[in-house]
């Protein structure tokens, strides 16, 4: 996990990953990334480890159902440290705040926000789904 921790805050990058000896590091804005890992290639999260930036809600879910066995974030939410937490996946971070705040700052982040309400990673899937497809509609 060190090594991916220093990649992360090193290369720039959104997220590391490391499954078996392959480590990949990933750029993409809020979870897409992890949305097309886990739709594409679900097999490259199970049991892997991740260098995140922050973590909320929404990539904790995605991360839950992709089988992930250890994370790290700088920042990471409440609902979503209790998410990865009630799954057994070991979580270390830097601070964890009550939710995640859009880009602007100006308020929640739109996928923290949806998922507010919702319990099981089941449940926040397709509030992601929807999200990232509405996101490439308008790219």
């Amino acid at each position: 996990m060190k090594e991916l921790i220093e990649m992360l805050h090193a290369g720039g990058y959104s997220c590391v990953i490391a499954h078996s000896d392959c480590i990949r590091t990933f750029t993409q804005r809020g979870v897409a990334d992890l949305y097309d890992l886990l739709v594409t290639e679900p097999d490259f999260l199970q049991g892997a480890s991740i260098a995140d930036k922050v973590i909320g809600k929404a990539a904790a879910s995605l991360m839950v159902l992709g089988g992930v066995a250890e994370v790290y974030t700088r920042t990471i939410s409440e609902p979503a440290l209790r998410l990865l937490q009630e799954a057994g996946i070991k979580v270390s971070c830097d601070e964890v705040v009550d939710h995640i705040i859009n880009r602007d700052r100006t308020g929640w982040c739109p996928l923290e926000q949806a998922s507010r309400d919702l319990q099981s990673a089941r449940e926040i899937f397709p509030v992601i789904e929807k999200f990232i497809s509405n996101q490439r509609k308008n790219a």
